[in-house]
């Protein structure tokens, strides 16, 4: 089924580097990801604790300290005189293998078993056991009743013990034997190196695993190292009730067995300046860098740690270099905001002493307000000054300004595009007569004047009162009707957790419901939302894929593909042979191809590689059956109407208006490159967001078709549309248009409000929501609000100080 690779599509490539390409990912990270992790500082702080940590008892709080074997004896007279009690040496410990060597070293010796993983296997029949997981194997030494009649033999046999197990052992009680088992309920560890004096608990040498919170020996036995309260996920649950029961973890409630630290209490115990590993992420990226500056360390320290203390340095600088010092370490990535974990991926990635690299980034400005794009433009000019090569493709003016060399292609999108129109310094892009982004360059063309035709009062606006989510500090915000309202401020400032965890939240809480219910519905991260009951409903148009299933493609979701399935259906041909537009549906099984069920490729599976998509090779990615693809319109199939651009539909289906208009709105979202049949998942995350939007536009215009005498201007039918960053990925061209569209919601009666850091769309804006001052702790404040002509004279923050420079250069 697989044909060679075949040659790129280039000549040749000369001076090529070693490469780093940091790709663009709207994933935030796992539940168990945090920022310490995403920098790997937290490994480095593993180590640490490692080598200079002190255990702590969990259960008495001293240090455990050496022992002896009289300590050893006494602690058996104390604790368990009259009982049975086993005696084992720890051979192997929690490590990869199968160790048959082990197991004859053993028997040669006259001990006739092992314990292997807690279960007993006689030594002379070792089982086969899986080199690639960990196992522990103890050797039995003895067993016996504790009282002073054998004093001396529990010595001899404790030394014993002790010298096999090297300076470690296990004593295992109450012993019983039962049909040859070996039974005993509890069991407890002495260690000549590591004890507490006063409950006798021994202690294993330090691991770094033991401070992993994705290791079974270091996480929290409860929560398994999420710090979070989750289902049993225990080993007792196949692979899918794990999956099933994981998507139960409320991301709210802590752990009440670690209070959210995620590891377990021995691990917690161990103390590095009176502070454990928990603690220490527990401070922010500032706070921690500090605390390793003023820290004393002896000479014996320095020797041991100066390489670990240089990394963790190294990184935690970068964060603090990249404006992410308020972070704390311990924060959770999912909780991050788009511009956080963009400039976290680079802080790991980047932040290294490496010279002579070639690092490719793919927009490393997506989520960053333009006074964070500077600090990041600080952070690219040192990595070039080390003596790098940076390639970056990118949208934003202010790095596009400050290359060395710039590559302009188009002169538009996919298959008009791949040329190069100009190439080398700024001005001679700005200078090109054929280059659109050098005309973005000189000036925004975008001029919209001003857009103030709302009025703000406050019962024509939606009201939030005390919100709290997060770190906003109790603030009374208002979002008017009828108008676009874009929410601006660094980032951490909290944007995201006022639109989407308290408005939006809120909102298809309460419109989603009977209107009965609406008012008893409990409000949640704020005291009191109003205003809610105008609207028909609220809608996040946000970036995940459109359509459920393969066979989605933009034809379907925006709403035409059924017209054209009717076109087809009323060819002469068709009624002829009896064909209704059914036929024409490739989900359905009279019309599609029976060997890819529509989908227009097969995947074949590959034993030990990924699986590999190719075209069907019974209708040649045409979709459709024969029979089906001899219906022709205009002398093509619905197979070639399919393969068709947006451009190129819109001129095939010219006379066809309710074709065409949802045509005419895909080109002026600048999605006219995109092919009719296109399977929705290799949409781009934009491009998927605005394939939403217009969708909703071309279901407005159906409504309004539908409906003439709907007022206008009132609130029936009435949408709150909630967009998160819809300017990722976008050109500068494509913002003006996406404008356009988004005004035209606005337009038709709805409410659109939008979380976004693009100038252009703050200048475009009805009302503008600034807040901060600035990230984390320092963010959530209200710091300015209302249209963007009143914000550059009324108020001085980072948002309006950027406004203002953008307006002077238009």
């Amino acid at each position: 089924f697989i044909q060679p690779p075949s040659k790129p599509d280039v000549d040749a490539i000369y001076g090529i580097p070693p490469t780093i390409a940091i790709e663009q990912r709207v994933s935030r990270g796992g539940i168990k990801s945090t920022v310490a992790t995403q920098t790997e500082i937290y490994h480095f702080l593993r180590l640490l604790f490692v080598k200079l940590g002190k255990q702590y008892c969990p259960r008495c709080g001293v240090h455990v300290e050496p022992r002896s074997v009289d300590d050893a004896i006494t602690h058996l007279f104390q604790r368990h005189l009259g009982y049975r009690i086993g005696f084992l040496a720890p051979l192997v410990t929690k490590r990869k293998g199968q160790y048959v060597e082990v197991a004859e070293w053993a028997w040669k010796r006259g001990y006739t078993h092992l314990r292997l993983d807690n279960k007993f296997v006689p030594s002379d029949n070792f089982p086969v056991i899986d080199r690639f997981k960990e196992h522990s194997i103890d050797l039995p030494i003895a067993d016996i009743v504790v009282n002073k009649k054998n004093k001396q033999v529990l010595r001899d046999q404790v030394e014993k013990t002790l010298e096999i197990g090297k300076g470690v052992m296990y004593f295992i009680w109450p012993l019983k034997t039962e049909r040859g088992e070996v039974l005993y309920s509890q069991q407890s560890t002495f260690s000549v190196n590591s004890s507490c004096p006063l409950c006798g608990d021994g202690f294993d040498d330090l691991d770094p695993r033991s401070f992993s919170y994705n290791s079974k020996y270091g996480w929290c036995g409860v929560c398994r190292g999420t710090g979070l309260d989750v289902p049993d996920l225990s080993d007792d649950f196949d692979e899918d009730q794990k999956k099933s029961r994981k998507k139960e973890i409320d991301l709210k409630v802590i752990c009440n067995s670690c209070n959210g630290n995620r590891l377990n209490e021995r691990s917690l115990a161990v103390k590095f300046r009176e502070y454990s590993i928990s603690d220490l992420t527990d401070f922010t990226v500032s706070q921690l860098y500090q605390f390793f500056r003023k820290i004393d360390f002896s000479h014996r320290e320095k020797t041991i740690i100066s390489e670990i203390r240089k990394e963790i340095e190294m990184r935690l600088n970068f964060l603090i270099g990249v404006g992410l010092e308020y972070l704390k370490l311990n924060r959770p990535a999912p909780s991050l905001s788009g511009g956080e974990a963009q400039r976290i991926r680079l802080a790991a990635q980047l932040g290294t002493d490496l010279s002579g690299v070639c690092y490719v980034l793919d927009e490393p400005t997506i989520g960053l307000h333009p006074r964070d794009n500077k600090i990041l433009m600080g952070a690219l000019k040192r990595l070039k000054e080390l003596g790098n090569t940076l390639v970056v493709v990118e949208h934003d003016k202010d790095i596009i300004a400050m290359a060395d060399h710039v590559i302009d292609l188009g002169p538009s999108a996919g298959e008009r595009g791949g040329e190069v129109i100009a190439s080398g310094q700024i001005n001679k892009i700005m200078n090109s007569p054929k280059s659109i982004t050098g005309k973005f360059l000189k000036a925004s063309v975008a001029s919209y004047g001003k857009r103030i035709r709302f009025s703000d009062q406050k019962e024509k606006c939606i009201q939030v009162q005390g919100a709290t989510a997060n770190n906003l500090k109790g603030i009374d915000v208002r979002f008017p009707y009828e108008a676009l309202t874009v929410v601006t401020g660094v980032s951490g400032s909290g944007k995201s957790t006022l639109v989407k965890e308290v408005l939006f939240h809120n909102m298809a809480n309460k419109l989603n419901r009977a209107s009965k219910a609406k008012s008893s519905i409990k409000t949640e991260g704020c005291n009191t939302i109003t205003g809610y009951n105008k609207f028909d409903r609220a809608l996040e148009v946000d970036q995940s894929p459109i359509g459920k299933t393969p066979r989605s493609c933009p034809a379907t979701y925006v709403g035409i593909w059924t017209v054209i399935r009717e076109v087809f259906a009323s060819a002469p041909e068709s009624r002829e042979r009896g064909y209704t537009a059914s036929r024409f549906s490739f989900n359905k099984k009279e019309g599609c191809c029976p060997q890819c069920k529509g989908q227009g490729y097969q995947r074949v599976e590959m034993s030990f590689l990924s699986d590999v998509v190719v075209d069907c090779d019974e209708c040649n990615g045409m979709r459709f059956n024969p029979e089906t693809l001899e219906i022709k319109f205009k002398g093509l199939s619905v197979g070639d109407v399919l393969k068709m651009s947006v451009e190129e539909a819109i001129v095939f289906f010219e006379v066809h208006a309710a074709i065409r208009s949802s045509l005419q709105l895909l080109i002026d979202v600048g999605l006219g490159y995109l092919r009719l049949g296109q399977s929705s998942y290799t949409l781009s995350g934009g491009e998927a967001q605005r394939t939403k939007l217009v969708a909703e536009l071309a279901n407005n215009v159906r409504k309004g078709n539908q409906n003439k005498e709907r007022e206008i201007g009132g609130f029936k039918d009435k949408t709150l549309y909630i967009l998160d960053e819809p300017t990722v990925g976008l050109h500068m061209a494509d913002v003006a248009k996406l404008i356009n569209v988004l005004h035209k919601l606005v337009d038709a009666g709805n409410t659109v409000v939008v979380v976004e850091h693009n100038v252009d769309l703050w200048a475009a804006a009805d009302w503008l929501i600034d807040l901060g001052p600035e990230g984390g702790d320092s963010g959530g404040s209200l710091v300015a609000i209302g249209p963007p002509s009143h914000l550059i004279t009324d108020f001085d923050t980072h948002t309006t100080r950027e406004l203002a420079e953008h307006l002077k250069k238009r």
